[in-house]
């Protein structure tokens, strides 16, 4: 088979198997990215690894892939962005704000603990918390999408915790770098100007250029002209969040989707996107987490530091952003929900875990340990928020019986 072909008949089975899985596990009462998850596991490197069959000698198709899911995340981000507006989130900013920082420092301090209990010395045992920081929402964001809570008050301090989060855990591990290679106070306040010129920047743009170029776009004589403008601007708020701010891409497309929620070609963006990210690009992104992670890689020696630090970061994100929601005026269930929505680690998880590795701050037994740690996280989510918000439904129906 030719390398475009090969590449034409693995998606098309990713994309049958990911459905399909995704509807099972709708079936048994769970979220259906949580199957989407798994098959990606059973079908990669762990078991199957579907991607290294001798039919398919084209071995580049794993990178072909993982681009493919990189646009995926990036769309489902900015479609939870497209779904609200500035206003609703300003309303849950003490929550976000409080969430997105506790929700850094307790993992951090659990992480930096555990590296003592084992001996670590301080870099190491350092950066094992850092690990434990980091946060991807987008498990998260698709999970509340299909429970149809993304708009509440704990989907929106969910996603303002995620900003604050991103932002604090890039500034805390760049410090930490810098610090380690002799950078000095003027390197690490550039990286918190980098942040602010970025964020001050795309929301400057998104309040006066986007909607003035969506209207004109919308009126030009081009075949979806204003859906093209939106992945373009997409792209580019994505590029620019990695580039100047030293930020997630993730951020930027949330951002970016956060801007066009307030333009009046809202809804016409948001059909359209949701077809090329629904159909192609965020089941691809799901199950190349499965794809990414190898069971048989995880060192037998790490079982114990592995369990430990997986009960640390999940109890770490709850109580901190948890607690930092109760401080923001949630309730004691909203807070647990969206402690709970911070639990995932995913794909952020790994770039943080690669750069200890690189730098020599993880070992090769370590880094396996978190690897099994940023995969129990991200399994545990879904059922996790899907139980909470079910337990949120029967206390309702329990006041109104009762009335």
């Amino acid at each position: 088979m030719t390398a475009f072909v090969q590449l034409a008949v693995i998606l098309a089975i990713l994309l049958f198997l990911a459905k399909a899985a995704g509807y099972i596990s709708t079936k048994l009462g769970q979220p259906s990215v949580l199957g989407e998850l798994l098959i990606g596991i059973l079908i990669g490197p762990s078991l199957i690894d579907i991607l290294h069959l001798p039919v398919f000698s084209m071995h580049e198709s794993g990178e072909f892939i993982k681009e493919f899911a990189e646009i995926g995340v990036l769309l489902l981000m900015f479609l939870a962005g497209l779904e609200l507006h500035l206003s609703e989130l300003a309303q849950n900013k003490a929550a976000s704000a409080y969430g997105g920082i506790l929700g850094v420092i307790v993992p951090i301090g659990l992480g930096f603990l555990v590296g003592e209990f084992y001996g670590f010395d301080f870099n190491h045992a350092m950066f094992l918390g850092l690990t434990l920081g980091a946060t991807s929402v987008s498990i998260s964001a698709q999970t509340l999408m299909e429970l149809k809570v993304l708009r509440s008050r704990v989907g929106l301090g969910l996603l303002g915790a995620a900003v604050f989060d991103d932002m604090l855990v890039i500034l805390i591990l760049s410090t930490f770098l810098a610090v380690q290679s002799g950078g000095t106070a003027i390197e690490i306040l550039f990286v918190l100007v980098k942040m602010i010129v970025f964020l001050a920047g795309s929301v400057a743009f998104g309040l006066w250029g986007i909607p003035w170029i969506s209207k004109k776009v919308s009126q030009l004589p081009v075949s979806q002209g204003i859906i093209t403008i939106a992945l373009v601007v997409m792209f580019v708020y994505g590029v620019s969040a990695e580039l100047i701010g030293g930020m997630a891409a993730i951020t930027g497309a949330f951002i970016a989707g956060l801007m066009f929620s307030r333009t009046n070609q809202k809804a016409e963006i948001d059909r359209g996107l949701k077809s090329i990210a629904y159909g192609l690009f965020v089941p691809i992104f799901f199950i190349n987490i499965g794809l990414s992670v190898n069971i048989r890689e995880l060192n037998i020696n790490a079982l114990w530091i592995m369990l430990l630090i997986s009960f640390a970061a999940i109890i770490g994100k709850i109580i901190g952003s948890g607690l930092g929601a109760k401080l923001g005026k949630f309730t004691w269930l909203e807070s647990l929900q969206l402690g709970i929505g911070m639990v995932s680690r995913g794909e952020v998880g790994l770039i943080v875990a690669s750069v200890g590795l690189q730098t020599g701050l993880l070992d090769a037994e370590l880094f396996s340990a978190i690897i099994g740690m940023v995969l129990i996280t991200t399994l545990v989510t879904p059922p996790l928020l899907r139980a909470s918000f079910a337990q949120q439904k029967d206390s309702s129906n329990a006041v109104e019986t009762t009335a």
